[in-house]
């Protein structure tokens, strides 16, 4: 029998610093994450960022946080149930951090009688710290817990046709008739070394602004790439003109070479170059979550006005939209006739 596995990142049971620490030490000692010696990574994670972090998170959390959650569990759950009443196979959701385990969702497969398991990460661009991790981790747990089930692993999305309409569509119905001066894409931020090390060639990805636009083998886990590449396909889609958006990337951590432009300077620096009216799309998430309505709803935004913005938008990720579920339900329809 054949089911679906949807993972999301996960989030803390509640925005404060008791649970946001816990969730926290699990998420940066991913050796995926902070791709660094355990020893080493213990000591940066644990001896100091954790020791300031979990206060300074909790608080962003608390802005954000719902009545009913946490928003990206609920946003995730509500997407799971709307894509559930359209397929007649077992959909579950789990996270790859926190307490909603891939474990308890293959356990819930497994009761069902699912031994075919559709393995989808929720990222639209493959990245070593949010993909990998999940096939990683779930390839470990099938292996020790569930050794006859077998997985198909939905490879990153990006440029799939449906993927890109839905986005695209999600865009054009938040933009409205916003009159904005310039469109911004903002991805979440990887370090360069990541780029380099999911390189499969070992030799194309020099990070010079022409080897994303080179014809690779590179390309099928190239973070990079595939962010410019979903940007490419919305634009042709929407039909927006050359200089009216640019790309960026947010939420890097200090003390490392990250993927550049950065969202915070481009965006405090757009006013001075005359864009007063700005739009912000997070195409790198399907779900809004802390990065999105914290970090961008809220930071950029006030940061856009202190320099001399007068109106910013944050466009909503796709999260239960109908058509971003139908899109989702119809791949497991494919998935149910192999």
């Amino acid at each position: 029998m054949k089911g679906v596995l949807l993972v999301n990142l996960g989030s803390p049971e509640s925005p404060t610093a008791k649970d946001v620490k816990p969730y926290l030490d699990e998420f940066l000692m991913d050796k995926y994450v902070i791709d660094v010696p355990f020893l080493l990574r213990a000591l940066l994670v644990r001896g100091i960022i954790l020791q300031t972090r979990p206060k300074k998170s909790a608080a962003a959390y608390a802005k954000i946080w719902w009545d009913e959650g946490s928003p990206l569990v609920v946003i995730s759950q509500r997407m799971q149930k709307k894509v559930q009443s359209q397929v007649d196979i077992p959909v579950v959701l789990a996270m790859r951090y926190g307490t909603m385990t891939i474990l308890k969702g293959l356990q819930e497969l497994h009761d069902k009688g699912v031994n075919e398991v559709m393995l989808m990460p929720l990222y639209p661009q493959h990245a070593m710290a949010s993909t990998t991790t999940i096939v990683v981790l779930a390839e470990e747990l099938r292996a020790k817990h569930f050794p006859e089930m077998k997985f198909t692993n939905v490879p990153a999305f990006y440029n799939k046709e449906g993927y890109i309409s839905a986005l695209s569509n999600s865009i054009k119905a938040h933009l409205g008739d916003y009159d904005y001066d310039h469109l911004l894409f903002s991805y979440h931020g990887i370090p360069k070394r990541h780029i380099r090390k999911t390189d499969i060639t070992k030799s194309h990805c020099k990070i010079d602004g022409s080897c994303c636009n080179t014809p690779s083998p590179a390309h099928e886990f190239c973070y990079r790439h595939q962010c410019y590449e979903t940007t490419k396909q919305v634009v042709k889609y929407l039909g927006i003109p050359e200089g009216k958006y640019s790309q960026t990337f947010q939420s890097r951590l200090a003390g490392d070479k990250w993927l550049t432009p950065y969202t915070d300077t481009e965006v405090n620096k757009m006013p001075e170059k005359g864009i007063k009216k700005l739009a912000v799309v997070t195409p790198a998430f399907v779900s809004d979550c802390l990065e999105t309505l914290e970090e961008i709803a809220m930071e950029a935004n006030h940061e856009f006005k202190v320099h001399g913005g007068e109106e910013f938008r944050a466009i909503p990720c796709m999260n239960d939209g109908d058509e971003w579920c139908a899109t989702v339900a119809g791949w497991i329809k494919d998935f149910q006739k192999t």
